[in-house]
């Protein structure tokens, strides 16, 4: 099983980017963030992607999600849907293979704090419900929240939205509800592991960046992963793909 997350900050500017990353790699399941479009306005080409059941979740010009399910993986279509604090269209989930996968897009909080602490304390809980259930959970997007000091790059280390405590213990929180982050958990000791940067100074290039984006599985998936890499040389959206394997 692969699965794919990545935050493509306008899927109207990057869907050959997109298009041509999902053919590369063919994950069984991709998640999709800051798609800043409805339904109408995705491209043809993704809108309904050949061997994929496609779920779009947006509107014109801000936050939106989706997740695209490989027909081979589920030959029947998945049922989409959205836990009851969705907000700004920022969640969409399906079940798989008696696997639940959400696409997350959390709010950054710069124009209200208060709105992303609400989201993250429902996620938590969503999370929760989950602690101890025989169906598996697996949280991917992009948590707005740099985990920890090593998630964030020395130069960049600073008290602001992103890396504030209070975020960084809910993403405690969710990952005690029996997840594991598994781009940690893959290069414990990585300083160089990000999955944003700033879009100026070639921040990209010198790879002065914030650990973003996640795939957060429940612990028995864990146990299977045999990979979970972040695909920096893809594309030109300021967040870069991250890719889970997991065996059989």
């Amino acid at each position: 099983m692969k699965i794919a997350t990545w935050n493509v900050n306008g899927i109207r500017a990057r869907h050959e980017q997109v298009g041509a990353w999902i053919r590369e790699d063919r994950p069984d399941v991709v998640c999709l963030q800051e798609t800043k479009a409805s339904r109408e306005q995705v491209p043809a080409t993704l809108l309904e992607l050949e061997g994929y059941w496609c779920y779009w979740h947006g509107f014109k010009g801000y936050s939106g999600v989706a997740l695209l399910v490989r027909k081979s993986f589920s030959p029947e279509r998945p049922e989409f849907r959205h836990p009851s604090f969705d907000m700004e269209n920022r969640i969409v989930i399906a079940s798989v293979q008696g696997v639940t996968i959400a696409s997350i897009y959390v709010p950054n909080g710069g124009k209200d704090f208060e709105a992303k602490l609400r989201f993250l304390t429902a996620l938590t809980s969503f999370a929760g419900e989950f602690k101890g259930a025989k169906e598996a959970l697996i949280l991917c997007g992009d948590l707005n929240i740099a985990h920890t000091p090593m998630d964030v790059h020395p130069k960049e280390r600073k008290e602001v939205i992103g890396q504030l405590p209070v975020e960084r213990a809910f993403l405690d929180s969710i990952l005690a509800s029996g997840l594991v982050d598994l781009g940690r958990a893959m290069a414990p000791t990585d300083e160089g592991l990000f999955t944003w940067w700033a879009p100026w100074r070639e921040m990209r290039k010198r790879n002065i960046g914030w650990r973003l984006d996640y795939i957060y599985p429940s612990e028995s998936l864990a146990r299977k992963a045999t990979a979970c890499r972040v695909e920096a040389a893809v594309g030109t959206s300021d967040h870069a793909p991250v890719l889970a394997t997991f065996a059989p």
